[in-house]
């Protein structure tokens, strides 16, 4: 039990000299990391999930599983796992939640999280608190998921995913009620551009209120803040079969 927490250090937001590198961080209460199996390379091998944990690092809870040798490990708290409930990671296991397998061994239609990217190196994918990817069948050697925003992309046969969806699906709806809230959390208040000093922010500056006064709103760091802003050359352009969902801001 104890090899699985670690002290989270405090950041603060610094780097080695002691600079701010990254704004609005500092604060937060005393944490522990969690080490979390996202790999599921414990195959063959059928465990119970002994507790629900809470995670004061990520937006959804824990399911501490005992292994048959004993061994105990973390992962994800699929929808409707439950203490006393048994899990797998095999090629071989059946199709029910909280079970990991090779994407080329599930069904289409079958709701997963938890997905690799590039095979052996962990899930990466569809791990926040209520979010869901769908198995929609396979083109040529690649297997196609539609993620939560909307996206349809390639996968890699050879990864390995979770079955189910994230639970803690009410967490978007959780009203913190109060900024100290944020505090513990280590959120420190951010300030708008438009309140700043010219010198200070691209929005700064101007008579009075002002607006942004420019053709797009920009970072503290003069880079564009909506509209666009992914890279137009990407890896993973090939994969993408059906962008995401355009938002109100994207052109």
């Amino acid at each position: 039990m104890r090899e699985l927490f670690t002290i989270l250090p405090k950041k603060s937001g610094r780097g080695a000299k002691g600079h701010i590198s990254v704004r609005h961080q500092g604060g937060r209460s005393k944490r522990y990391l969690r080490g979390i199996d996202f790999k599921r390379n414990k195959h063959d091998v059928w465990g119970v999930v002994e507790s629900i944990d809470y995670d004061p690092n990520r937006n959804v809870q824990l399911a501490m599983v005992k292994y048959q040798d004993g061994e105990r490990r973390y992962i994800l708290m699929p929808l409707g796992l439950k203490e006393g409930g048994r899990v797998i990671s095999s090629e071989s296991a059946p199709v029910e939640v909280g079970n990991a397998l090779p994407l080329k061994k599930i069904p289409a239609g079958t709701q997963i999280h938890n997905i690799e990217i590039k095979p052996g190196k962990g899930g990466q994918m569809i791990r926040g608190a209520g979010s869901v990817a769908v198995v929609q069948g396979k083109e040529g050697e690649y297997v196609l998921i539609k993620l939560t925003s909307g996206e349809v992309r390639r996968f890699n046969p050879e990864s390995w995913a979770t079955v189910g969806q994230v639970g803690n699906i009410e967490e978007r709806s959780r009203r913190l009620g109060k900024a100290g809230r944020k505090r513990n959390m280590g959120i420190r208040p951010s300030v708008r551009g438009v309140a700043m000093h010219p010198n200070a922010h691209p929005h700064g500056g101007g008579e009075g209120r002002s607006g942004v006064g420019m053709k797009y709103p920009k970072t503290v760091y003069g880079k564009p803040a909506v509209g666009k802003t992914r890279k137009h050359k990407k890896y993973s352009d090939k994969l993408i079969v059906k962008p995401r969902k355009k938002g109100p801001h994207v052109g």
